[in-house]
């Protein structure tokens, strides 16, 4: 297991280092008695972006789960979706000398500094299901396959509207991306247009609004209300003598707010059905939504999987042995190639949800109810 005197010495003044070495007895490889030992008495700092999303309250309680049952102890901190925060949070840590640092990034570009710091205090760093960029100080990513996640929603529409049963269109749809700050957000745009594009560029999706690069339908910090403000100003301008038939949104909480500004428009009463509105991270919400029939689709990422491989990564560093991967080339951060271990996602839909989120134990009936 890594020396956790090492941690402390990048952080530390020379001065205080020296009397705590003295204090705990120095041994011949330069570190002290009572640091030796197994990965049950390491501790692993935890940042997760923020506590407003119920994905992160769960994949913080996940993470903390499975290192505990391996024997860790953890410090688990949320950002609050503020990046200076999250910086600070980081340091401290890495001041109070943990282990190994697990951190899903609020912007993935502010991380540089802080994870030199880590590295010149011998900490290994997982980056979490956001790949944190331009810096080496990146070990190992662990993540869904994140382009996957978009076909699986640009997959959706397709099927929803008929294209593939040969229905012609044409078909009005808007497109939502996630926060420009999010290495991921790329991904799964990237992954739906992959399955759309091909159907706008014959003129069976058109998109009203003319909005389809990405820069111009980001949604900073993957917030519902800029998206049901977004979604309110393109109804105004682009739908006085139309309809929409589908909503391409990237993640749950979008969704919601996608929903409330189409029902404010009339949509989901009368004649005015709702269009096709995808989603992601299967939050319950959502899911009560896609019950009632107003959410159409979501995509279920098994975020306790995904603690399993963080945890499993951090365990393997701890003891000096090589983390399982199944990708080593996908996932450039600007810097290096971060190898990867990718789980795979799963569309989720009205027909579908009992099988997947209740019979598999994700949800229980009541929670949906």
């Amino acid at each position: 297991m890594r020396n956790r005197r090492a941690a402390l010495a990048a952080v530390a003044s020379a001065a205080t280092l020296a009397l705590t070495l003295s204090a705990c007895g120095q041994n011949s490889e330069g570190g002290s008695e009572e640091d030796k030992g197994g990965p049950e008495g390491a501790t692993i700092g935890i940042a997760m972006p923020t506590k407003s999303s119920e994905r992160w309250i769960a994949d913080g309680a996940n993470v903390e789960k499975e290192l505990k049952a391996k024997g860790f102890k953890t410090k688990l901190v949320f950002g609050e979706d503020d990046p200076d925060q999250q910086v600070s949070q980081i340091e401290n840590m890495i001041t109070q000398g943990v282990d190994a640092l697990i951190v899903a990034a609020i912007d993935n570009k502010s991380l540089g500094n802080v994870l030199q710091q880590a590295k010149d205090a011998d900490i290994p760093v997982v980056s979490y299901d956001r790949l944190i960029l331009g810096t080496e100080n990146v070990d190992y990513y662990a993540s869904f396959d994140n382009e996957k996640v978009g076909e699986l929603q640009g997959g959706y529409i397709v099927d929803k509207l008929g294209l593939k049963a040969g229905k012609k269109g044409p078909f009005n749809i808007e497109l939502f991306a996630g926060s420009n700050d999010d290495n991921n957000t790329r991904y799964f745009f990237q992954g739906a247009m992959n399955v759309l594009k091909p159907y706008m560029d014959k003129g069976q999706l058109v998109v009203r609004s003319k909005q389809t690069d990405l820069n111009q339908v980001t949604t900073l910090r993957w917030d519902g209300g800029t998206a049901q403000k977004r979604m309110d100003d393109l109804l105004t301008s682009s739908y006085r003598s139309a309809r929409v038939d589908a909503v391409l949104s990237p993640y749950d909480g979008i969704s919601i707010g996608i929903l409330s500004a189409l029902k404010s428009d009339g949509y989901g009463s009368g004649s005015k059905a709702m269009p096709v509105v995808t989603g992601q991270d299967a939050e319950v919400a959502s899911l009560k939504s896609i019950i009632s029939g107003q959410q159409t689709q979501t995509v279920f990422k098994d975020l306790r999987e995904l603690a399993k491989v963080a945890a499993n990564m951090v365990d393997a560093v701890l003891n000096d042995k090589k983390p399982e991967v199944n990708d080593t080339k996908s996932y450039d951060n600007g810097s290096k190639v971060v190898p990867a271990y990718l789980l795979q996602p799963v569309s989720v839909d009205k027909s579908n949800y009992k099988q997947v989120l209740v019979d598999g134990g994700y949800y229980t009936e009541d929670q949906l109810k």
